[in-house]
């Protein structure tokens, strides 16, 4: 089976094709390849070689078409052997920071970078929000509204603020949302949300009969605010896939959409990426998703103080230009690293 491929004539025609493929979006013939200048292969010698990496899987001939156009075991074999990363200019990296302003919040942070990285590579960019565990207390209030709802207003980290309305049991007064809150700042403030759920759960599962009515609430109340510690993920630029399809795959498009629109699974694609050493790709069925079987993801985790905190990517038609785009994903993961460490 890999016989073919130790010959560097092999080599270099699926690089060619892979390349010529990605630019045109068209099935390349062995006529194109015989006019480029790096292939220095008769038109015949190509029709030969194209024909053994057809058998052995790295290329495919859509419809009656003379072309081909590689398979995902194609594309995988380019990224791992053939694909030279190019390498992202300094004065692109400085501009990229540039637009990422750490007196920006996290969750800015994190949407600016996936619309960044949807801008320069016209994908579409994913991202994770930072993991909530994570997140400080500074300060919480509770404030009683109609129809036995409170709202809590949370500031966490620095200057973070977020506001949620909690169904509650019974009427509670102004001064006893004001009991509750300062219990909270009192007993909770400078820990992170993950540290206080699991304190707040612990307390409620002690003896019910050793906790005053007053902690009662206040656990409850907390209870209700804290137990919603779930990521979600950020999609930014879609309409941008638009320009990398071709009218005769439009079809191809709607899967894509389709997939964008399955929040869960792509959550727990990304979360596979979250220990990954620089970038992690996933070609078509790769992904272990039948969604997403006919897309490619690119995602690298980014950090905050040294901390990993979520990651970020792109996804796309399994036609993209892979050693352009994973350094581009790479370096924006870093560049979002930074801003958010410089916060």
């Amino acid at each position: 089976m890999e016989e073919s491929l130790r010959s560097e004539r092999s080599r270099l025609v699926l690089q060619a094709i892979v390349e010529e493929y990605v630019s045109q979006g068209q099935p390349v013939a062995s006529k194109k390849l015989s006019e480029r200048a790096d292939l220095p292969l008769s038109s015949a010698t190509i029709r030969n070689v194209m024909a053994d990496l057809e058998e052995q899987g790295y290329l495919k001939s859509p419809h009656t078409s003379a072309g081909r156009v590689p398979t995902d075991q194609g594309y995988r074999y380019f990224v791992n052997h053939l694909a030279i990363s190019d390498a992202v200019e300094d004065a692109d990296l400085t501009q990229w920071q540039r637009r990422l302003d750490p007196n920006s919040t996290v969750g800015e942070l994190v949407q600016s970078a996936s619309g960044l990285l949807a801008e320069i590579t016209q994908l579409a960019g994913l991202a994770t929000k930072p993991k909530p565990a994570l997140s400080i207390l500074r300060h919480i209030e509770f404030l009683p509204l109609a129809g036995r709802r409170v709202l809590a207003i949370l500031v966490f980290n620095d200057h973070e603020v977020e506001h949620r309305v909690l169904h509650v049991q019974g009427e509670h007064s102004s001064e006893r949302l004001k009991e509750s809150s300062n219990y909270i700042n009192a007993h909770y403030a400078g820990c992170s949300l993950g540290t206080i759920r699991a304190r707040i759960l612990k307390s409620m599962q002690g003896d019910q009969r050793q906790i005053d009515e007053l902690t009662q609430m206040t656990l409850k109340m907390a209870e209700l605010f804290f137990q919603h510690d779930e990521e979600d993920v950020l999609v930014a630029g879609q309409e941008r896939l638009i320009d990398t399809i071709h009218s005769d795959q439009l079809d191809d498009l709607r899967k894509l959409y389709r997939a964008l629109s399955l929040k869960e699974e792509l959550l727990i694609l990304l979360d596979r990426c979250l220990d990954a050493q620089g970038v992690k790709l996933f070609i078509g069925p790769e992904a272990g998703s039948d969604p997403l079987e006919d897309c490619a993801l690119i995602a690298s985790p980014y950090h905050m103080n040294g901390s990993l905190v979520g990651v970020l990517g792109v996804i796309g038609p399994t036609r993209m230009a892979y050693n352009r785009v994973i350094p581009l994903v790479q370096a924006t993961a870093q560049s979002l690293s930074l801003a958010l460490t410089q916060r």
